[in-house]
């Protein structure tokens, strides 16, 4: 007779999975040199830079306002391709959908490709490609769009409920009408959602592309800073908080009437 050897307590493992996460933590802070002292060390510059950027230039007001206004329409132009080329991506990724392994998995592959690569290097690429301007960060937030817009509609297309698509099959429903009348009505919600996630923070994200020559106001917040008008860069911060925030209510309220 063999007797088994006693298993740790489940408390002893919590306490060991974090202080292996604390040892890690610690590591990487050493290694990186984020310590407290760097932080308390640099307050008193922070401070200076927060007297020289208040109070913001408000003269400059109407020179950024059309780059804003560009910005805008850069992440809305972006967000909504990305988010048709998504659609029949998120179909061909489902597993319930495309049971064909051959298909499915190469897909995935291309889209966890491009999840992969960080809209500024998009950008970057693009400038290289088709020179400084909109049309650059447009197509770095379209790719950017797409990939993420797609990974999270496949994955609620793999969580609907197969009853309805189950009962289609049995009267004899081909892959489109499947699709069409099973697939679609049960996703949309979702779909919207994402969409209206992925604009709130393309509009985020294209503030900055500008940085790297991809148009919209980043252009002016780089020059700003170059030149070390802080006052003006608080001016088009202020500008991009105000603007973002209007658009996160109004997505806020849209994404409650879908769900």
């Amino acid at each position: 007779m063999t007797i088994e050897a006693p298993t740790a307590p489940k408390k002893y493992k919590k306490i060991l999975t974090w202080l292996f996460f604390i040892v890690v933590l610690v590591l990487c802070s050493i290694q990186t040199e984020v310590t407290p002292y760097q932080l308390i060390r640099g307050l008193p510059q922070m401070g200076i830079l927060l007297g020289e950027m208040f109070p913001p230039d408000w003269s400059y007001l109407p020179t950024i306002w059309k780059p804003m206004v560009e910005t805008v329409q850069i992440a809305l132009v972006g967000t909504m391709l990305g988010g048709l080329l998504a659609i029949p991506v998120s179909l061909l990724c489902a597993y319930n959908i495309v049971q064909s392994r051959l298909v499915s998995l190469p897909v995935r592959l291309i889209l966890n490709l491009v999840r992969t690569i960080p809209d500024l290097l998009f950008a970057a690429i693009f400038v290289a490609i088709f020179g400084i301007g909109p049309f650059a960060g447009m197509l770095a937030i379209l790719f950017f769009s797409f990939g993420l817009i797609a990974k999270l509609t496949f994955e609620a297309i793999e969580a609907i409920d197969p009853g309805p698509m189950e009962a289609m099959t049995a009267v004899g429903a081909n892959k489109i009408q499947l699709i069409v009348f099973g697939v679609i009505p049960q996703a949309l919600p979702y779909y919207m959602s994402y969409l209206l996630y992925a604009f709130e923070i393309n509009v985020r994200a294209a503030s900055v592309l500008g940085l790297v020559g991809a148009g919209g106001i980043g252009l002016l917040l780089d020059r700003s800073l170059g030149l070390f008008r802080y006052d003006r860069a608080a001016m088009i911060i202020l500008l991009t908080l105000v603007i973002v925030l209007v658009i996160d209510y109004g997505s806020t309220v849209l994404r409650r009437k879908l769900l």
